[in-house]
């Protein structure tokens, strides 16, 4: 069973959505648009256009729970990608829902970099 504050796998879904749908209206979206079932195991996330909040759609083995965060000031860091979701792990999950670019903190040098 998995814990809503703390899922052990999260996908984000590229595209905004209009935050203010509920938990029928992300589901179709995760059904119809990205072959997916919020009945699955796995967490969902959705943000809206201006960045600033999310919804958080998770099965926990008996009902889909709904959490809904909102940052005061700044952006979610949402990463830019072709595929219609991207996973994430726990930790870059957990730097994501505090606002920090968690795609920076992840950043291995390049190879070509040179002094």
């Amino acid at each position: 069973m998995s814990n809503a504050l703390s899922p052990e796998q999260v996908f984000l879904a590229i595209e905004p959505v209009d935050i203010r749908r509920g938990i029928d209206g992300l589901s179709a979206i995760l059904q119809e648009s990205l072959g997916q079932v919020p009945t699955n195991g796995h967490a969902y996330a959705f943000r809206n256009r201006a960045g600033n909040r999310i919804k958080l759609l998770i099965w926990d083995g008996t009902g889909v729970w709904m959490c809904v965060r909102r940052l005061h000031k700044g952006r979610f860091v949402w990463p830019q990608r072709a595929e219609p979701v991207f996973s994430l792990s726990q930790a870059d999950w957990q730097w994501l829902t505090t606002g920090v670019d968690w795609q920076r903190l992840s950043a291995h040098p390049s190879a070509l970099w040179r002094v």
